[in-house]
């Protein structure tokens, strides 16, 4: 009952009409910035510091959370559109969702991804309300083995599920493990694999890699493979969704933020893992006649679990945050150093100390929610006029999208250069059926799992026996094993059965 007081007391501040606009600028903007590459919910928190400065604390840090989880919303409009995903959490909803749009099925991806966002952050909003103190207890508890074979996890999930071949999946997370290594080592503070470039001493890009593999390869392989592109328009059909796909989307909303939820609580690599955790997920899972839909005319449960798994973490990332001042994003640390502006450190106190800030910002996650769904529902029939620009001004409109966005990160030219190598890199691997997101897996988490691994050898002084010490991290091993050698024993029990039955 106290919990519910709170947060009854905390909707009372957030839906005064000045925190209210707040919140409805926030979404709005978030929205826009998640459209736009390479621009991202960080780097817009923290271009608008210093201008809320003298904005009350919990008008701000409304305004501030409805830009974070508005990105979300936007990021997917974009890569469902025109596969240009606007935030790395959206590479995986472009991969199924631009595959609907050019089936005539745009209206209802675009419609399952708000649907999904708006379930999945209610129901992670509904977590961090009740279970703040005890979830974050648990993931306190997670230490660098755990976090690095959770990593591997992700590794081994998504190189067997995406792309036709295993072997194929492997080679391009390895090559994305490469370009994670791109960069000043996180220890001797040596450049690694730079070529004496300076550009390259701050790593690679990912959202450069992301926009450059999906958004400009897509557009290069399009005018060198798939013939003349001057004539037609993309097709489009209904823009609603029908009773089958809210029955094929429902499920996979739930387990998308079933999966998405404890990992907002812990920092092991951002939205990424769940989200492509989640398509893994879907994939397997789905009966055999809509299996046939995926890469192919678009499953709408490779976007509507993704994307619901993308925005139960990012809610979630606010448990952390809030009990014990742990970022478990960028856009978290921005968050973090916005509530220290203000003279508040967020820590187990902060339930106390700031009561009445805690419990607006949770209701504003409510509103803003309600606000996002409002917004973006509408709009989905606006978003997909653009499906009916030709082709050619189609694709010019992408890659001067893609170029702006890759310049406008850094001002740097070398980006540019960058940018349009990595997507004839891009249109090589789909010319030989390589699969491109293991590519942006390898990315991410590559440097993020080098770093646990190597404190975790530490820990162990040298030795792998610490990642057979703890029932957590005995349990991961179990599940990675279980990735790699359950489906090659169950093929060949298959077909040693079809074998037997063909025999007799």
């Amino acid at each position: 009952m106290d919990i519910f007081n709170a947060l009854m007391h905390g909707f009372a501040l957030a839906i005064t009409p000045a925190n209210l606009l707040w919140c409805l600028v926030g979404c709005a903007l978030g929205t826009a910035v998640g459209v736009l590459p390479g621009i991202g919910p960080a780097v817009a928190v923290a271009m608008l510091l210093p201008i809320t400065a003298k904005v009350e604390v919990t008008a701000s840090m409304i305004f501030f959370s409805g830009i974070y989880y508005g990105a979300m919303y936007g990021g997917s409009t974009t890569s469902i559109l025109l596969n240009t995903p606007g935030e790395t959490a959206s590479m995986v909803t472009a991969m199924e969702g631009n595959k609907m749009a050019k089936s005539g099925r745009a209206g209802a991806a675009l419609a399952t991804a708000a649907i999904g966002s708006f379930v999945a952050g209610s129901i992670a909003t509904v977590i961090v309300t009740l279970f703040a103190p005890f979830v974050a207890e648990f993931a306190v508890k997670l230490g660098p083995p755990e976090y690095f074979l959770l990593m591997l996890l992700a590794f081994t999930t998504v190189s067997a599920v995406l792309g036709k071949s295993t072997l194929r999946g492997m080679t391009a997370l390895f090559v994305g493990l490469a370009a994670g290594c791109v960069g000043l080592d996180q220890i001797s503070g040596q450049g690694r694999y730079t070529g004496g470039v300076p550009e390259l001493l701050d790593g690679i890009e990912i959202v450069l890699v992301a926009v450059g593999l999906f958004a400009v390869a897509e557009v290069l392989y399009a005018v060198l493979y798939e013939g003349k592109v001057v004539e037609g328009q993309n097709k489009l059909s209904r823009v609603h969704m029908s009773a089958a796909d809210w029955k094929r989307s429902i499920p996979a909303w739930l387990r998308g933020t079933a999966i998405g939820t404890p990992f907002g609580c812990i920092p092991a690599g951002g939205t990424e893992i769940p989200t492509f955790l989640s398509y893994a997920t879907e994939k397997k899972l789905a009966k055999p006649e809509h299996r046939k839909d995926f890469g192919t005319v678009g499953a709408i449960e490779g976007v509507a679990g993704p994307e619901a798994a993308n925005n139960a973490t990012v809610t979630a990332a606010l448990i952390p945050l809030l009990t014990l001042g742990i970022p478990t994003s960028n856009t978290t640390a921005i968050l973090l150093g916005a509530f220290q502006n203000y003279g508040i450190q967020p820590g187990p106190q902060l339930f106390t100390t700031s009561a009445a800030l805690v419990w607006a910002l949770i209701a504003s996650l409510y509103i803003g929610n309600v606000m996002l769904l409002v917004l973006n529902l509408p709009m989905v029939g606006l978003w997909v006029k653009l499906l009916k620009i030709p082709k050619p001004q189609l694709y010019a409109g992408i890659l001067i999208f893609a170029t702006v966005g890759a310049y406008g990160m850094r001002q740097s030219s070398f980006d540019l250069f960058l940018l349009y190598g990595i997507g004839i890199l891009g249109v090589l691997m789909r010319r030989f059926d390589f699969p491109t997101a293991p590519v942006v897996v390898g990315m991410i988490l590559g440097p993020l799992a080098e770093a646990q691994l190597r404190n975790a050898m530490s820990i162990g002084e040298g030795s792998a026996v610490v990642f057979f010490q703890r029932p957590m991290s005995i349990a991961l091993v179990v599940i990675v094993l279980a990735v790699l050698i359950l489906p090659r024993l169950a093929k060949r029990f298959s077909d040693r059965k079809a074998q037997a039955a063909l025999v007799s």
